[in-house]
């Protein structure tokens, strides 16, 4: 066997994943989605319960299997098939499954496995992917991991299963922050949240005494940057995820806005405002330097880096209209790439580098879109009265946003959480204890 990945992360077990190549070697196959010819067929697979050494170990690999299904039909490329429907049982699908039979229920693919215990406590976790068409295991992975960490483990089984089928990294080991609603529409509580992108292991960061807005992840998924009132002064602020600190990023003369991390996560460009005016600066977390990249009477604001850290796309009214423009890094080169009917804003560039997506507002309609950074294959994913706040998912192949609609009473609004594919279909709500607006996805959790 051979060790393809060992990761350390402070507050959290170890995660340790070894290749398992226990009945053949990966080989071709049929079994793979194109996600770039947009809508697609979903394939439709099995996921098996995990066989476990021991009662708790039985319910473990149950709950895992439960995870990695949820997972995989989440994001619209799957059919998961019924449970009650297997043949085989999972001691029985620890040697080679009988293909004929799971070829009798339409399957394309089958996930099989374990869970043991090792001498130290830890949990071994063992899955493979088979085609049930050529007969063939594509992958196989054995994670080593404590107790309370098997959720994460199910998350990273899916991303395998989904880059091992499309190509693509998968996304299910993420975090989602964002800001948790409740009250009247007149006395709006407004806390910071965070949870897994499945809406799981929910917890609120923030107490609601002090209005905050606008949160955002480092590329280190380690730290947030966020907008908060305290004192009725709106400050940007740092908030560390493992040890809870909050810290003041700077105190500007203006009201600062929109703060985003750079790629590398040692920079954080923003927005501020003295006067009528607002532009662009960037402060470096290291020497706590600042620069000025945007002058002028417009307002310039919600700016967010490339991939590659070279450029920034924001949105300016510099032309008479609100609109997207992208300039280098250093300020240089603004250049405006929006030109439909509109209004354009809230632009974030994907981690592919390929797209950028927008809210447009047009006749009281809002949209999601999305447009290349050359300003051309501008598209509209999805329109509602009320759908704003978009963020991408790390592979760049699925957006988050929120949208708002009058409440079942008719006494107020509510504010719900939604994802979307970057063909535009597989719209779905995601799950939140209370009112959700303003979502941004983390990278894939190291």
């Amino acid at each position: 066997m051979a060790i393809l990945f060992t990761r350390l992360r402070p507050g959290l077990a170890a995660l340790t994943a070894v290749l398992v190549l226990a009945f053949a070697p990966p080989a071709r196959a049929d079994l793979h989605i194109d996600i770039t010819r947009g809508q697609v067929e979903p394939i439709p697979i099995a996921v098996t319960p995990l066989l476990g050494s021991g009662a708790a170990e039985a319910q473990m690999g149950q709950n895992i299997a439960r995870v990695v299904s949820a997972d995989l039909e989440r994001s619209g490329l799957f059919r998961p098939i019924e449970p009650g429907a297997f043949i085989q049982n999972p001691a029985a699908l620890q040697g080679l499954p009988r293909f004929a039979d799971w070829r009798l229920l339409h399957t394309q693919g089958l996930v099989t496995g374990a869970v043991s215990r090792e001498a130290d406590g830890r949990l071994r976790v063992e899955f493979r992917l088979w085609d049930v068409v050529v007969e063939q295991q594509l992958t196989g992975l054995a994670f080593f991991a404590s107790t309370d960490t098997w959720r994460r483990v199910a998350h990273k089984i899916a991303d395998a299963i989904y880059k091992r089928i499309t190509g693509e990294e998968g996304y299910f080991d993420t975090r989602i922050v964002y800001i948790a609603e409740t009250g009247p529409a007149t006395a709006r509580v407004k806390r910071l949240a965070i949870m897994d992108q499945d809406g799981e292991r929910h917890k609120f960061l923030t107490d609601g005494r002090t209005l905050v807005l606008t949160p955002r992840f480092s590329s280190s998924d380690q730290e947030i940057t966020y907008l908060s009132y305290y004192g009725g002064k709106p400050r940007v602020y740092l908030f560390n995820i493992e040890t809870g600190q909050h810290d003041v990023l700077g105190d500007f003369p203006g009201m600062t806005f929109a703060p985003r991390f750079s790629p590398d996560g040692n920079t954080v460009i923003m927005s501020l405002s003295t006067g009528s005016a607002s532009n662009i600066y960037t402060l470096d977390l290291r020497s706590r330097r600042q620069a000025q990249l945007t002058t002028g009477p417009s307002i310039d604001t919600s700016p967010s880096y490339s991939p590659d850290g070279r450029r920034v796309v924001f949105e300016s009214d510099r032309g008479g209209t609100q609109q997207l423009y992208v300039m280098n890094a250093d300020g240089s080169g603004i250049q405006r790439i929006s030109f439909g009917p509109g209004r354009f804003g809230g632009p974030v560039w994907s981690p592919r580098g390929d797209l950028i997506a927008y809210t447009r507002l047009l006749n009281g309609q809002f949209a999601i879109g999305v447009i290349r950074p050359d300003g051309t294959g501008e598209r509209v994913l999805v329109e509602s009265h009320h759908a704003e706040g978009p963020t991408w998912a790390p592979n760049g192949r699925v957006l988050m946003y929120f949208k708002e609609t009058s409440s079942a009473d008719g006494r107020g609004r509510v504010a719900r959480l939604y994802s979307i594919n970057l063909g535009g279909g597989n719209e779905r709500r995601v799950p939140t204890p209370v009112d959700g607006s303003d979502p941004a996805w983390s990278p894939l959790i190291p």
